[in-house]
């Protein structure tokens, strides 16, 4: 068995590398994508108006401006109120151009604001591949984290968000296979002595517990030259940090193929209570549903909705899916848009052909496997623990990075060696 499992870790570790090297990095960057994002960009994240003490125009207002602004477009996200001094950033989509029946490039997805002048302060395209500048590098590298950018083959736009899935898949599996491959294995000898495979460790030693021989596996050696330095790096790192790495997996997997795999496996063993987005098949991009019911039409409906439930925060912002025909009221003060432990705040669905409500998404409310769904996207990011959360994962990247890093090395280094063996037998 053991044999097979150390066949197991080493090609599909190896398989893992590059996707591992490049989501560890970027993860312990996008950890920050909020405050790098205002570090690099104050033009379009800083409202100059607000500086004047003018009060803010309402938001569904400068929504309908920047529709007339560029008839292509349709704004999709529609933030209702902003912190003092900070813009509202408005998300938009392309419209179908009727003379080719294939969407408009527009060449922006995000529109900024001053609530309080109305000015438009820029446009940017949230997650443009080329070319990278300052004001999209950081939601650059948070696709990258999850889609590694991949292009859209025959209509679908998901190939990457599958790829690195399965990849997510494979390593929920090799965190076991990789934590079984350091226990010690052993054989006995004459004399009551134990022959260990553990590198490192003499040949032949009297007879230890499972636990003494077992201890070298989680401490680095020092002086010991770079083969055993990376070796050593390798596995202590895997163990030390094998809870962290096992839920980073975990999630990963939950989050990528949340609709194809996550959300069925679920169901089927337990009740997960389905939003909109559960229950109706997406639309293709060229035959978006049209809303028949208003923006200002359903933030009424979700206000009231939210009295008579006596929810205290207002309505924060609203967004309609084109794939989905939903609408999706989100409640929450300026500046707390995550919500309770970053799982996001209250939301409220209804329905853009006749504005009944649909359903509701309460933070850390339902099933067990609700609540369970709610918390991959803060257990992966972190945000569950706050800022120390945040910084541990930041961390936890550096540490995936590296793992790839020394297991490559340490493979290269092995063939390299059972090359010159073959090569020189007698050597």
């Amino acid at each position: 068995m053991r044999p097979l499992f150390v066949l197991l870790h080493r090609y599909v570790g190896l398989l893992m590398v590059p996707f591992l090297f490049v989501t560890g990095l970027t993860g312990a960057i996008i950890s920050w994508d909020h405050e790098l994002d205002d570090l690099l960009n104050p033009h379009l994240m800083h409202a100059p108006g607000d500086d004047h003490g003018r009060p803010a125009l309402p938001s569904l207002e400068l929504a309908q401006r920047i529709e007339a602004n560029d008839p292509r477009v349709q704004v999709s996200f529609v933030p209702l109120a902003a912190e003092s001094g900070e813009s509202l950033a408005f998300g938009v989509q392309p419209r179908v151009d009727p003379a080719t029946g294939k969407l408009f490039e527009t060449g922006y997805n995000q529109v900024f604001i001053d609530p309080a002048s109305g000015a438009e302060l820029g446009r940017r395209e949230w997650g443009a591949v080329w070319p990278i500048t300052r004001e999209n590098v950081v939601s650059f590298l948070y696709k990258l984290h999850f889609s590694l950018h991949v292009p859209e083959i025959k209509g679908e736009d998901r190939w990457g968000i599958w790829l690195l899935g399965i990849v997510a898949i494979l390593w929920t599996v090799d965190c076991f296979t990789g934590v079984y491959l350091t226990l010690p294995a052993h054989r006995r000898g004459k004399g009551g002595t134990t022959k260990s495979s553990v590198p490192g460790m003499a040949a032949v030693h009297p007879q230890r517990s499972w636990r003494q021989r077992w201890l070298p596996a989680w401490r680095v050696r020092r002086g010991a030259g770079s083969y055993k330095l990376n070796y050593d790096l390798h596995r202590a790192g895997s163990l030390w940090t094998w809870i962290l790495l096992f839920v980073l997996a975990f999630t990963a997997f939950s989050l990528n193929l949340y609709r194809e795999v996550f959300y069925p496996l679920l169901s089927s063993v337990s009740q997960v209570t389905p939003t909109p987005f559960e229950t109706r098949a997406p639309a293709s991009p060229l035959q978006p549903l049209a809303a028949r019911v208003g923006f200002a039409e359903i933030v009424d409906a979700a206000r009231a909705e939210a009295q008579r439930r006596a929810w205290r925060e207002p309505p924060g912002s609203v967004f309609y899916s084109t794939a989905f025909g939903v609408y999706g009221v989100q409640f929450f003060r300026p500046g707390d848009d995550h919500g309770a432990a970053g799982v996001g705040p209250a939301r409220l669905f209804f329905d853009g052909a006749d504005g009944r409500l649909l359903g509701e998404r309460l933070p850390w409310q339902g099933t067990a496997a609700d609540i369970f769904v709610q918390a991959q996207f803060p257990v992966h990011s972190g945000r569950i623990l706050g800022l120390p959360g945040r910084i541990l994962i930041s961390l936890m990247g550096l540490v995936v990075a590296m793992l790839s890093v020394t297991g490559a090395y340490v493979w290269w280094r092995k063939r390299r060696g059972r090359r010159q063996r073959r090569l020189s037998p007698y050597v």
